[in-house]
């Protein structure tokens, strides 16, 4: 992760708690953060450290105000040495005097075409989000809720016997407490897939639910009925987060399906025939036109243009 993006957060994030910016302030501000994705990345790993920190014990707050750094830190930890600062000037501030088990914490997070995101929520939890996908976050006394509105997430859970994590989809809802999935929304199904731990996944017609563990999915109909566990291969599921389409056997239709969560114009097949047709290969998410010249060179199929500017998979 580029320090110097790291340090620009960190410089910004102590301004916007120091008191409100001027118009020109806030403005340099926004430029700033929308200008590379990891000047966003950077400053919401400050903000939910921030949150999280009345989440705390304030004794434990208090020790890592006052712990000394022994070491040089490296890695992935010297993304975090700035943020912990910030929580030491804060407590030497004395901004955390309270502290409050039932605080809750509400945001939204959304994705515009073709970007991927990653927020960190205050308990140190994070989300991966895919192409335009939303999701809403409320957190209570005794459940940390999530719902995702459109699009897909991954979602790597900090273990919490006492705050067991919520994710609502659909017709359907996936609880654990410390765990890493995937859950993808789509107008027919919600999918979840686990890489790592044990889900539960539930949905109104089926109370009982099921249960997954890694390398196991299943998915939820609109009307709340929970199919059986199957196999899966979450590397492939979860490619998007390398910008990668990992397609194995899948149908064209959900090839369709897919390659439309990166296009301005929706991909359609003609028929079920062409639907039904299997591919095997992979792509970049950046660079659709690419799948779209190449499907002719392997399947027996045409591409046409229709008036509302989509591209529709016919049979040649």
């Amino acid at each position: 992760m580029d320090t110097h993006a790291r340090d620009e957060a960190a410089q910004w994030f102590v301004r916007l708690q120091d008191g409100e910016l001027n118009a020109q302030e806030r403005q340099r501000f926004e430029a700033w953060r929308a200008q590379r994705p990891e000047h966003q990345y950077e400053f919401d790993v400050l903000q939910g450290l921030w949150n999280a920190a009345d989440l705390l014990p304030k004794a434990r707050l208090q020790a890592l105000g006052d712990a000394p750094l022994k070491r040089p830190l490296r890695g992935a930890v010297l993304r975090y040495a700035v943020a912990a600062s910030v929580v030491a000037v804060a407590l030497s501030l004395g901004l955390f005097l309270t502290h409050s088990q039932t605080k809750s914490y509400d945001a939204e997070f959304t994705t515009r075409l073709g970007e991927h995101r990653q927020v960190t929520l205050p308990d140190g939890s994070s989300i991966d989000l895919n192409s335009r996908s939303v999701v809403t976050v409320h957190y209570e006394q005794g459940q940390r809720g999530v719902e995702l509105k459109q699009g897909e997430a991954m979602f790597n859970v900090e273990h919490d016997l006492d705050r067991p994590f919520v994710v609502k989809a659909g017709a359907g809802w996936v609880t654990v407490t410390g765990t890493r999935f995937d859950v993808r929304r789509d107008d027919e199904l919600t999918r979840v897939a686990v890489e790592a731990g044990t889900v539960k996944v539930q949905g109104r017609l089926s109370d009982q639910g099921v249960t997954l563990t890694a390398g196991r999915g299943t998915h939820v109909d609109t009307q709340g009925r929970v199919a059986a566990v199957y196999a899966v291969n979450p590397a492939e599921l979860t490619a998007w987060r390398s910008g990668k389409l990992v397609f194995n056997n899948a149908a064209l239709s959900d090839v369709a399906r897919e390659v439309s969560r990166y296009r301005e114009q929706p991909l359609r097949v003609s028929t079920a025939s062409v639907g039904n047709l299997r591919l095997t290969s992979v792509f970049n998410t950046s660079d659709t036109e690419a799948l779209l010249k190449a499907l002719p060179h392997i399947l027996p199929v045409a591409l046409r243009t229709l008036p509302d500017g989509s591209q529709e998979i016919i049979s040649r």
